[in-house]
């Protein structure tokens, strides 16, 4: 099957593929004459599922893992863009980055592409209070600098106020003076206002939750927490750095086309990292130096798992625990050395591959009895806390621009329609499937894992590029900038991605104009080390690979 000159992308991909799909039946809506349910989405910053409940056998994450053992778990979820943004902007609006036309930081989408609702607006428009604590949508142009307001929130959005010291001097080095390093473990007291970001997001948060309990309408809370986000600013508790090991494939692999590499330019900014003197782009950092940027990596997912904890507990206090929606989720992974890369901004599964879980009461777990708590608070670093397991897994492969009709579906209201193709002129749709199918279950203690043919699913994510081979933008590249486009299509079996040609000025996708290609097989390579495109039949790809 030649591939046409020009395409739209992701549009075009999923058409061409569509005739591997097969139908999943209608999308029964939920039953919207049951009382509101509330709505508190979870979202967080370059957390990729080192998480207890995704199998992660270190990181100790108690809180979330407890969330996990009375809620649906998608083990095989992925973010369409691996960059805030334009991830933010695309599960927020249910639409992909083709669509928002939103690839760098630098557009707001509904004057850029089209005046798409969002997630929060439809729950306002249909009588939700709805509230944003945090990083929910990116600050700044792609959100119109004011996080979405009014379409979004009926109130202004809350943002911490110590977030501004974030990339400030704040890190005291073996000097004994203050560094903007990236490798910062702190005293809160001694840092400016004498707390974190993700502390005051936390505290809000709870207000909020006070005041709502005795609404009269439903609500719809958004917080966003900022760790594992670098630099890795936490309070000081650390795991034991002999415990801490390398990624099991740190090189660069041999069949890695350069346009696929990212140089991880934001780490190289930080102080610490600069004393390294790190050859530009492929480094490699020093053995040392990784195993401390995982150790607090991982020590960041612990404070954000304290900071989930004390969220959920006073949920619990409020009594609310019983009438919320719990939606986790983070806007995208984070390579931590794995192929000698750092960071997100690539297609491989590190960077794409997010935790995805969803709590409803009295589907997902039985409703909690009078005095009863789902969600006692749990140190991390406690020694006698165990692993829980998830109380229900789906190993289908699944997408964060489903999580709009997702979440629609499950307070009952009525589901977006599909968009149709081109969708820039319609305000409310979605491009993902609505995910209401899973939360139906016949016998939650025979079948942990839910039935269906994997093969028949596909994620699909995108980045772009400004040339061929590293440079110094190629992370982060401007929209006039771009002159090439990663395409990456992941089934159960394979990841493939084929880089091409791109005008950022028209948006078009040029797939005849193939600059590279990449083909790992899942089985064989799960660390996708191995690119197998060279071996296969070029533009014919697409025939090989459908069943």
């Amino acid at each position: 099957m030649p591939p046409p000159r020009t395409g739209r992308g992701l549009l075009w991909l999923g058409l061409v593929l569509s005739s591997v799909c097969v139908a999943l039946g209608s999308e029964t809506q939920a039953n919207s004459t049951t009382d509101a349910l509330n709505v508190l989405l979870i979202i967080v910053d370059d957390l990729r599922p080192s998480l207890g409940c995704y199998g992660d056998k270190l990181v100790r994450s108690p809180n979330i893992d407890q969330l996990a053992s009375h809620s649906l778990l998608f083990q095989n979820a992925f973010a369409q863009q691996a960059v805030c943004a334009p991830s933010r902007v695309s599960f927020l609006t249910g639409r992909r980055p083709d669509t928002t036309r939103l690839y760098d930081f630098n557009s707001y989408w509904r004057v850029h592409a089209g005046n798409f609702s969002t997630i929060p607006q439809y729950f306002k428009e249909n009588g939700y209070v709805t509230m944003s604590v945090g990083k929910v949508f990116h600050p700044g142009i792609s959100s119109n600098h004011t996080d979405d307001s009014p379409y979004s929130w009926s109130f202004p959005p809350y943002h911490p106020s110590s977030e501004k010291y974030e990339n400030t001097k704040t890190c005291r080095g073996p000097d004994g003076e203050l560094h903007a390093n990236l490798l910062c473990p702190v005293d809160v007291l001694d840092v400016p206002e004498g707390t974190l970001p993700d502390k005051q997001s936390t505290e809000q948060a709870i207000q909020l939750l006070e005041k709502m309990k005795t609404s009269a309408s439903p609500f719809f809370l958004a917080v966003g927490y900022h760790k594992p986000h670098i630099p890795f600013r936490y309070p000081k508790k650390l795991y034991p750095l002999e415990n801490i090991t390398l990624a099991p494939d740190p090189e660069v692999p041999d069949g890695l086309p350069p346009v696929a590499y990212n140089p991880w330019m934001d780490i190289r900014q930080r102080e610490d990292v600069q004393a390294l003197n790190i050859s530009v782009p492929y480094g490699p950092i020093p053995v040392d130096f990784q195993r401390k940027i995982r150790q607090s990596y991982f020590a960041s997912v612990s404070y954000l798992d304290t900071q989930v904890g004390r969220l959920l507990s006073a949920l619990d206090d409020l009594q609310l625990a019983n009438s919320t929606i719990i939606a986790f989720t983070s806007d995208h992974g984070w390579a931590l050395g794995e192929h000698g890369e750092w960071a997100k901004y690539s297609n491989f599964d590190v960077a794409t591959h997010v935790p995805l879980i969803f709590y409803v009461p009295g589907r997902t777990a039985s409703l909690p009895e009078a005095g009863e708590k789902l969600f006692p608070y749990l140190d991390p670093f406690d020694s006698a806390s165990q692993l829980m397991e998830p109380g229900r897994q789906s190993m289908d492969l699944v997408e964060l621009v489903s999580l709009f009709p997702t979440l629609a579906g499950l307070a009952g209201l009525q589901v977006p329609p599909r968009c149709p193709v081109p969708s820039f002129h319609v305000e409310l749709c979605r491009e993902g499937k609505n995910l209401l199918k899973h939360f139906r279950f016949r016998d939650l203690e025979e079948d942990p894992y839910l039935p269906g043919n994997p093969r028949e699913l596909i994620a699909y994510s995108q980045y772009p590029r400004p040339s061929d081979i590293p440079q110094w933008n190629s992370d982060k590249p401007s929209l006039k900038d771009i002159k090439i486009m990663g395409y990456s299509i992941r089934t159960i079996d394979y990841r493939y991605t084929v880089w091409v040609g791109f005008n950022p000025d028209e948006f078009l996708a040029n797939f005849s104009d193939i600059h590279a290609g990449e083909l790992y097989f899942v089985d064989s390579d799960p660390l996708q080390d191995h690119n197998m495109y060279n071996d296969s039949q070029g533009g014919d790809l697409f025939q090989l690979l459908m069943p």
